[in-house]
């Protein structure tokens, strides 16, 4: 299992956010290097970057922080928001990132995350973001009638390296991940799957670590981290 602690970039600071909205955010520190650096010391392998002010305004906002993480530590950085077009993608792949990560874009044109997969095998993920059954788009501000069952049968034939689920509802409130979600989601998809949202304690990763035999590959943690609530010590017990 990848444990993946997760920086969401907003004006510049690493931010967390309760249930994806952005009028409810809590700073946790003003320099994303300074906490990429916290993360890497720890002895983790992977980091999950948003960038919240791209995902809102549909454009790269934020990159140059990010490419500063790319190249100032030894990070496998996988990052979204704001991710649109090829061009987009492009950028960031020059720019040294190891996975991209297509929410809205998925959503809306799934030929893009087909010619991403071809052109960038191995190294394109999509973000199911879900309130209920269905999925949200444009940094959680709407949402679609889009199913996330049926968004997955499209995922199935393109090739992404990973899907990343989060259930909205949980995001930022440490009120527990959603299990029965996450394995139902894994258990229809031979791609793993990375669960994301209200993980609060050891106990969450614990069920996570139990739903490998599902699909489900990876856990990422923010707030449990920024809070004290996991250690990084106990999460790193976690890490294969």
């Amino acid at each position: 299992m990848i444990i993946y602690p997760a920086i969401d970039i907003k004006n510049g600071s690493c931010v967390r956010l309760k249930q994806g909205k952005f009028d409810e955010v809590t700073e946790f520190n003003d320099s994303v290097l300074d906490q990429a650096l916290k993360f890497e010391r720890a002895g983790f392998e992977w980091l999950h970057v948003v960038d919240l002010d791209g995902a809102r305004k549909g454009k790269l906002v934020n990159i140059s922080l990010v490419t500063q993480v790319v190249e100032s530590t030894s990070l496998k950085v996988q990052v979204g928001g704001g991710i649109r077009s090829m061009e987009a993608i492009d950028e960031y792949m020059s720019r040294g990132v190891h996975r991209v990560i297509l929410g809205t874009a998925a959503i809306k044109n799934i030929s893009l995350v087909a010619e991403a997969c071809e052109k960038y095998p191995g190294k394109i993920a999509v973000g199911i973001d879900a309130r209920g059954n269905r999925v949200a788009v444009n940094g959680w501000l709407e949402e679609t009638d889009v199913l996330i069952l049926d968004m997955i049968d499209k995922l199935k034939k393109v090739g992404v390296a990973a899907i990343i689920y989060t259930d909205i509802n949980r995001d930022g409130l440490l009120s527990g991940f959603d299990e029965v979600g996450t394995n139902e989601i894994a258990s229809t998809i031979s791609i793993p799957i990375i669960a994301s949202g209200g993980v609060s304690n050891v106990s969450d990763l614990e069920k996570i670590k139990n739903s490998e035999v599902n699909g489900v590959s990876g856990v990422i943690i923010g707030r449990a981290f920024y809070e004290g609530k996991i250690t990084f010590g106990e999460a790193l017990e976690f890490q294969s």
